[in-house]
């Protein structure tokens, strides 16, 4: 998508909108605001998922009912998310419905009441959802793979907090919560649809403009020196789940677009990457094994995860490590490199044609960069990639020596 297409704007109080119009019959739009797990306290840990749960239970204007039926009852769907670093409220909708989509998404973020009696019934949900991910080791392993990784840091902490720490929440607590950190300053509003922009500016400063910004800036802690870690847990599984990784780039290094490609060549979501060519097809160890990389605002995660049969788990663990020190001890052939870039290009451009990924997209690296690079830039970006920099991101991020792991068995 070329760069043009987008147009921002910034109100008075900080809040900053970012827009590309299309004239497709849905419109999609979010609320993404600069606030995750990371920035609770040790006595708020999981706070933020919470909030998300119950901003939904009621306004001073509305009821839980009419919150869920705003939307629905125009065909619309509202949703929202919490991850580490950031929350959302999101909806698709028919274009002429932008007006109660907005005025929707500033009512249940400045207006809402967390009545007590939704807030101690959402206690028992947001619980059995914790409880559940014990059925999950193979999404569980995720969570506390990051809590090894981000030892005693607020950065490793389970995103739902612990059933501990909910059942301490009260309406007291989540207000405080909001007031100190849901401020405009640390939002923006990310559309994409058939709205003139002239017009989403209006309708964004008449339910937004009159919020006053009492932000208070707050820095994050960087995390504690890295040590690798290894953890063996007994779990009543059927299969032998690992995951082995380390630390790696956060959002604003260069190095972060190349390590990427890395990750989608080695263990990405096509079959012919070089781990499930291997472990999979070539071996039969492992019905799924895959490589991923998540990064932050000054730090970031790579690991690679695989379930296997008890016996091969050993066999498992050399072979990953074989293929990741290949990465570093063997330049990529220009064939491979070409292949890999044309592949990150492809899947990017096919991203792109989901509206409401892309939605979300813009408006998170809007809030992280305060810009969005057109497919065109990104193209160059990947087209200027050498082997000898990939080789050289693989000797830092993969060295085996430098691995943490954590096995259920």
């Amino acid at each position: 998508m070329d760069s043009a297409v987008y147009q921002t704007h910034e109100l008075s109080n900080g809040l900053k909108i970012i827009h590309q119009y299309n004239d497709n019959k849905a419109a999609y739009c979010g609320l993404i605001i600069g606030v995750g797990s990371r920035d609770e306290s040790e006595d708020e840990r999981g706070i933020t998922h919470f909030i998300e749960h119950v901003i939904f239970k009621g306004t001073h204007k509305r009821k839980a009912y009419h919150i869920l039926s705003r939307l629905e009852d125009v065909g619309g769907e509202l949703n929202a998310y919490t991850t580490k670093e950031d929350t959302c409220i999101y909806a698709s909708f028919l274009p002429e419905d932008y007006e109660r989509a907005l005025e929707l998404f500033s009512d249940i973020v400045f207006n809402s009441i967390f009545p007590e009696k939704e807030v101690e019934k959402e206690k028992d949900v947001v619980i059995d959802e914790i409880n559940s991910y014990k059925d999950s080791p193979s999404e569980l392993i995720y969570d506390e793979f990051e809590e090894l990784v981000f030892e005693n840091d607020a950065l490793g902490w389970n995103i739902l907090g612990t059933e501990a720490s909910v059942k301490s929440f009260d309406r007291s607590k989540i207000l405080d919560f909001v007031a100190k950190n849901y401020n405009p300053s640390r939002m923006v509003i990310s559309s994409i649809g058939n709205i003139k922009f002239e017009k989403l500016v209006a309708i964004v400063e008449k339910y937004f403009g009159g919020i006053k910004n009492d932000s208070v800036s707050t820095q994050r802690e960087m995390p504690k020196m890295y040590v690798p870690r290894i953890k063996q847990l007994r779990m009543d599984t059927y299969q032998t789940h690992c995951i082995l990784g380390n630390r790696a780039y956060g959002y604003n290094e260069d190095k972060r677009i190349p390590l990427s490609i890395l990750i989608e060549f080695l263990g990405g979501s096509g079959m012919n990457s070089r781990l499930n060519l291997s472990i999979r097809e070539k071996y039969g160890l492992a019905y799924n094994i895959e490589a991923s990389y998540t990064s932050y605002s000054d730090t970031g995660i790579f690991s690679v995860y695989f379930g296997c049969d008890k016996e091969d788990l050993k066999k498992c663990i050399k072979l990953s490590k074989h293929e990741l020190e290949k990465l570093y001890t063997q330049p990529l052939g220009e064939g491979q490199l070409r292949k890999i870039k044309r592949q990150t290009i492809g899947r990017m451009l096919l991203a792109s044609e989901n509206y409401e990924n892309q939605m979300l997209a813009i408006g998170k690296s809007f809030l992280i960069f305060g810009k969005v690079d057109s497919s065109e830039v990104f193209k160059e970006k990947i087209m200027d990639i050498d082997a000898k920099l990939l080789q050289e991101i693989a000797a830092e991020i993969f060295n085996v020596e430098n691995l943490s792991v954590l096995i259920y068995q």
